[in-house]
């Protein structure tokens, strides 16, 4: 790996030569629990991906094999005492998962074991889902802490897997195994373990960093949208992608028979 950076020691970036860039969440000794600290270092790295023409896909996983992230560190919630601290932390927490979403290059969870509450959510703002065969996926909440997902994550939990299915997980407060996540569709893909994890993660990422990012920023980008109600044309991401110097290159290259070299503009 090269052009390390760590703004803390429990959140970890990398970026390899290829333009793949990885967070690791680095609590292993608390199940990956994020702080208040590590949200806020969320958003200083994916601003620093989305500034940096060089990332061309961002890998975001949590370190050891026993979880992703199980949730926000509950000691956090110890201060809570005036209705702005319930209503400051949903808008943060909307803050960083949709600074999350918003990123122009392609994102993947690569999820071992626990996935839990803003574990959970964090994986489901990004792009696809890798989970090993001992994943586990759920917000808890009901059994646990007392507290509700804001409309901001209901929106995004009930657009990959329908309102029936956020209220059977939500209800029953129980965990969904990776077989049923992949069903679902709250998964894309299921591996057997985190070795086997760490390598996919990879090789997918380098594949959407070999296609053309015009069409998978406008993908992206056109399908938040419309999870935000927004049904207009689009035509500005269409012009964006038509264009380009990509579209063009696109073009001759395909005519040519040889791969395409893309920029990006």
């Amino acid at each position: 790996m090269t052009d390390p950076t760590s703004p803390t020691e429990e959140l970890l970036f990398t970026k390899d030569e290829a333009g793949i860039a990885r967070i690791v969440l680095n609590r292993p000794q608390a199940r990956n629990a994020l702080t208040f600290g590590m949200y806020e270092g969320l958003i200083t790295l994916c601003g620093q991906v989305a500034e940096d023409p060089t990332v061309k896909a961002l890998i975001v996983t949590g370190a050891g094999e026993k979880a992703f992230a199980a949730g926000t560190d509950i000691a956090q919630f110890r201060s809570f005492k005036t209705p702005e601290d319930a209503l400051g932390y949903e808008r943060f927490m909307d803050r960083v998962l949709g600074t999350l979403e918003r990123l122009r290059v392609p994102t993947i969870a690569a999820v071992a074991g626990a996935c839990t509450g803003g574990g959970a959510a964090i994986a489901a703002a990004c792009d696809l889902r890798i989970a090993t065969q001992d994943a586990r996926f759920g917000f808890p909440i009901a059994r646990t802490l007392g507290n509700c997902l804001s409309q901001g994550n209901l929106k995004r939990l009930s657009a990959l897997i329908g309102p029936a299915r956020v209220k059977d997980i939500l209800f029953t407060a129980r965990l969904v195994g990776a077989d049923e996540a992949l069903a679902v569709g709250l998964v894309t893909e299921v591996v057997a373990d985190a070795e086997a994890l760490e390598g996919r993660a990879a090789e997918l990422a380098t594949l959407l960093a070999g296609h053309a990012p015009l069409t998978l920023q406008a993908t992206k980008e056109g399908l938040r949208r419309l999870q935000e109600g927004d049904t207009g044309a689009g035509e500005d991401l269409i012009l964006q992608c038509y264009m380009s110097q990509d579209f063009r290159e696109g073009m001759e290259a395909f005519l040519a028979k040889r791969p395409p070299h893309w920029t990006g503009r």
